[in-house]
């Protein structure tokens, strides 16, 4: 029962008189974290669709939310190039900037984050893509392009097996979110925890709503093994690991 306890302390609002008196690295002046992690000079950027040339997602709010469903099952369709682009832009997009001597110290995105931290990366597992050769790839919303990271026959079997044999099988690309703890600890200390675990849910709910906006579904997995899955993202599992997973296909 102790270990429930704890657990419940977590997700309470006690311990924010402390924390205004907490040494944060945001009040120690240590320098804002990027708003995403760098990438190799020599990564081959693609082009995505831009938010403003969309033309697809267009379903209204109130049907997108009536028709909200947890799918399992997929069809053998393919996502395009151009819904991909749209599902990006709806769970990470970034719609302004704020900069300080030519650095992004502040992205507002279209998912809500406590202190506009945003701490998350976004890597895809591609399987069925228009214009993508199957593979790993990362998201960058700054730039709004995605990158091949790795092409590996054997992701899917490893991601199956991470998710402990799951519906991935099926799907057109999974989605998988890692988080990078110290964009949030900079400003919020031990109280982090609890805000990014908010913030991963806003951030999928908003991919429900935009797969059911294509037609497409998903069911956001969170039983994995974390010492199988991050390994398949080459993260180290401590200042980066996988948070949530997502798996994403056309759906009847």
């Amino acid at each position: 029962m102790e270990s429930l306890d704890a657990g419940r302390r977590f997700l309470k609002a006690e311990s924010w008189e402390e924390w205004t008196k907490d040494e944060t690295g945001q009040r120690a002046g240590v320098p804002v974290p990027p708003p995403q992690k760098p990438y190799p000079e020599d990564a081959h950027l693609i082009d995505l669709v831009a938010p403003e040339d969309l033309s697809v997602g267009r379903m209204s709010v109130f049907q997108a939310i009536k028709q909200r469903r947890s799918h399992r099952s997929y069809t053998k369709e393919p996502l395009t190039l151009e819904e991909l682009s749209f599902l990006l832009w709806a769970t990470q997009g970034i719609g302004q900037t704020n900069t300080h001597e030519g650095q992004i110290i502040r992205t507002l995105r279209t998912v809500p984050s406590g202190g506009a931290r945003h701490p998350f990366e976004t890597y895809l597992l591609v399987r069925r893509v228009e214009g993508l050769e199957p593979g790993l790839y990362r998201y960058l919303p700054v730039e709004h392009k995605v990158y091949l990271v790795r092409a590996d026959e054997d992701l899917t079997e490893k991601a199956h097996e991470a998710t402990r044999g799951q519906f991935l099988r099926q799907s057109a690309v999974v989605f998988i979110w890692t988080v990078v703890p110290y964009r949030t600890e900079w400003r919020y200390s031990f109280l982090s925890p609890k805000i990014i675990a908010q913030d991963s849910g806003h951030l999928c709910q908003n991919l429900y709503l935009a797969c059911e906006s294509i037609g497409a579904g998903t069911c956001a997995i969170g039983a994995y093994d974390q010492d199988k899955i991050d390994p398949i993202l080459g993260v180290d599992g401590e200042t980066e690991f996988t948070v949530y997973v997502a798996p994403v296909g056309k759906v009847r």
